[in-house]
């Protein structure tokens, strides 16, 4: 009887890569401090980063310094590695420290692949301070200026003051024509008693104990969550300078305050608003509590807000400027010439007949300068003209008034002088034939002329003067006649 011979089946499993000691990998001891850990981590990939690097397991190397950058950056995870070794990271090693399925203490980190060892490529999940833009960047001449913050070793460290604010004020005629201030600020100096360094001579600064040089300290929660928080001692910096040290005039800050006079340039053109910055002016950057004492620094900038104050005679619309002329009613019914103030003088505008309110006239380049624009450029003077009506008339004014009235035939002008009467006596004048010699010379005259001569009373004048006396009527009284009779009878 020949038995059939058993048919073995084979099947592929993923091949497993056994976690690599990160500090072997790192090549720092297991008491190295985070600073230490960090700067191995950067000079590695550094060296291996494959855009620099054409070897062909310079890919290898750069991931494994990675992840294993990622384990001991992490306080956790490198408690993990230092009480159960790779087997808190290896799934296939049997091993559940948290006694939960996901393999390794971190709930399932491991299971989605992100300690599934140094050679894995690209699979490690990304640590907390691992950032590839400081990366490439160190390779492609990039850098970038903090404020306050902390930069990757690969760019150059540039520690950044905070910026002042200011506020001035100035005339309307000043944001015309530009002028210049002089700003008082107490802005934040360099010490000079310690060089910015924050420390007495011969001090160095040291590890924070509280944080373990790492700056951050995390805080465990119910439910095994976890918060991180940054380090109250060092404020983040990792690194602190030992009690007693501190400079004396600054308190370890490596800066102090100063009175400061700063003059700042206004160009002319400036609106209600704006803000002017004078770089470099602003706070210096407190050097002495940075975690790399000699890291280069740069003060922060000044802004300086104008506030414009209006003006009694202009306003402003952008770069052009508006004023309004105030013309009396002759000069806008008749027509004239206005003498109008400019930004710089006064010219002289030609107003037409019949001008009202409302109507404008623009003088080209006379408003204000154009910031930005091409050098010698200016808006524009706008002139808007008001008509400027009489509240109160005299007795001739208002006579004058109506017979205008008259003349351009207004029904519903109000009239209360009665000019109209002087019409009826001027026609009566012309008719007339036995007018005095006086009186012919007006028979000529137009309605307007005689009705003035009728309000100034010149015809009054004519008709008061005496008549000649008549060389024919006998100068004695009618009663001597009876007188001469009688004593002629005598």
């Amino acid at each position: 009887m020949v038995k059939n011979p058993s048919v073995s089946t084979f099947h592929t499993s993923r091949v497993r890569h056994a976690t690599k000691n990160p500090y072997t990998v790192l090549g720092v001891g297991k008491n190295a401090s985070a600073a230490e850990i960090k700067k191995a981590y950067y000079s590695l990939a550094k060296k291996y980063h494959p855009d620099t690097n054409k070897d062909a397991k310079a890919k290898d190397h750069f991931s494994d310094a990675q992840s294993a950058y990622e384990l001991l950056s992490d306080p956790k995870k490198k408690e993990a590695w230092d009480q159960y070794g790779a087997a808190a990271f290896d799934p296939g090693a049997g091993f559940d420290p948290s006694g939960s399925s996901a393999g390794g203490p971190f709930g399932g980190a491991a299971g989605a692949g992100g300690f599934q060892g140094f050679g894995g490529g690209f699979q490690g999940g990304f640590g907390a301070d691992i950032n590839f833009e400081d990366v490439f960047s160190a390779f492609t001449g990039g850098g970038r200026r903090s404020r306050g913050s902390r930069q990757s070793s690969f760019q150059e460290e540039i520690l950044v003051g905070q910026n002042i604010e200011v506020q001035t004020n100035i005339s309307f005629m000043d944001a015309a024509k530009g002028t210049s201030k002089d700003i008082i600020i107490t802005p934040l100096v360099q010490c000079k008693a310690c060089s910015g360094r924050g420390m007495k001579k011969g001090q160095s600064r040291s590890s924070c104990q509280n944080c373990g040089g790492t700056g951050t300290r995390v805080h465990f929660v119910q439910a095994g969550f976890q918060m991180a928080s940054t380090c109250e001692t060092c404020g983040g910096q990792g690194m602190v300078i030992p009690r007693g040290s501190e400079c004396g005039t600054c308190s370890g800050n490596g800066v102090v305050r100063e009175r400061k006079t700063v003059n700042v340039d206004i160009p002319g053109g400036v609106e209600d608003g704006m803000r002017l910055r004078v770089s470099g002016e602003g706070d210096a950057a407190p050097t002495g509590a940075a975690a790399n004492a000699n890291a280069r620094s740069s003060r922060g900038d000044l802004y300086v807000f104008i506030r414009v104050a209006p003006d009694a005679k202009f306003r402003r619309s952008g770069a052009d400027v508006l004023y309004t002329a105030s013309i009396p009613l002759t000069t806008a019914v008749l027509g004239g010439e206005v003498t109008v103030p400019t930004l710089n003088s006064e010219v002289k505008l030609k107003v037409a007949t019949g001008t009202g309110t409302g109507d404008k006239m623009t003088l080209a380049g006379m408003g204000m300068p154009k910031l930005g624009g091409r050098r010698g450029a200016a808006g524009d003077l706008r002139v808007e003209f008001k008509v400027a009506m009489p509240k109160y008339l005299s007795a001739n004014q208002r006579t004058i008034l109506e017979m205008l009235a008259d003349e351009l035939d207004d029904k519903t002008a109000k009239r209360i002088m009665n000019v109209g009467s002087a019409s009826t006596s001027a026609n009566a004048a012309k008719s007339s034939d036995t007018k005095t010699p006086s009186n012919h010379s007006h028979k000529s005259e137009g309605f307007l002329k005689s009705a003035w001569h009728k309000l100034t009373h010149q015809h009054d004048e004519t008709s008061a003067q005496p008549s000649p006396p008549n060389p024919t009527a006998d100068p004695r009284g009618e009663d001597e006649e009876p007188k001469k009779a009688a004593g002629g009878s005598g």
